[in-house]
């Protein structure tokens, strides 16, 4: 799986306009609507913590996991003294909790960063594993459009304050998407020290995700554009995947 090293430092600067507060609210009320149960959260591919800070706040037991120890030491600089939320290093591939979750949660492209399909499949299996009866899975996932139309051969550059950023792609025949970004961040003296990291997006197509969800105990309660309530499209650029465990079958 893609570490974030070096971006761990930048990430929540090239990341300022991403919605978290309304990410947190559509999760909570997913929640309300399909989920047995609401109280305790775990969030795969946590970074910075940002997301898990707006669920806390909206009152949910929080964890969460990433395979970045970089990122997570942003995530616990970024504590208040009155968060009781919980950083694991763990790969999701291989989650590993002391308890079931009511929610689990997967968003931002987290399960386009595993290594490959059977990474994929891994990460949902031991997510159904953690799952409660009647919990939700909810993770999203940037499409083959975005991969290809959007993502693609581009390149993007952001200039910020004290930051520049060079990020260029490259999208193979199998719509995986490479990504080398340069940072250049600026010293006291005026000076710009440069640092890059190189990041890879797997495309998964939704007959795969379909078929391991169900595979892996989860019923599929439906799919939307993003945090919309529509249905994805043919310019949609990211879906979101709600997943409920089924009951497990009684040991007696």
């Amino acid at each position: 799986m893609n570490g974030y090293g070096s971006f761990a430092k930048y990430y929540d600067a090239l990341q300022a306009d991403v919605p978290y507060k309304a990410i947190a609210g559509r999760i909570r009320e997913l929640g309300l609507a399909h989920s047995s149960e609401n109280e305790v959260v775990v969030e795969l591919g946590c970074g910075t913590g940002r997301l898990c800070r707006e669920l806390e706040k909206l009152g949910f037991d929080v964890i969460g996991v990433d395979i970045s120890e970089e990122m997570l030491d942003e995530a616990e600089n970024a504590r208040t003294a009155d968060s009781d939320i919980t950083y694991i290093l763990q790969d999701m591939t291989e989650l590993d909790l002391w308890g079931a979750a009511d929610i689990i949660v997967c968003v931002l492209d987290g399960m386009n960063h595993l290594p490959n399909i059977e990474a994929f499949r891994r990460a949902v299996e031991r997510a159904s594993m953690f799952t409660c009866d009647g919990g939700l899975f909810i993770f999203d996932v940037n499409t083959e459009y975005k991969h290809r139309r959007v993502l693609g051969e581009n390149s993007f550059v952001y200039d910020l304050d004290g930051l520049f950023c060079a990020w260029r792609n490259h999208c193979r025949e199998d719509g995986r998407v490479d990504m080398a970004l340069d940072f250049f961040a600026e010293n006291e003296d005026g000076s710009y020290a440069r640092e890059s990291e190189y990041i890879s997006e797997i495309l998964i197509s939704p007959e795969v995700i379909e078929q391991t969800v169900k595979a892996c105990g989860f019923e599929l309660i439906d799919v939307f554009d993003g945090l919309t309530e529509d249905p994805p499209c043919d310019t949609t650029q990211r879906e979101l995947y709600v997943c409920r465990r089924k009951e497990r079958a009684s040991e007696d």
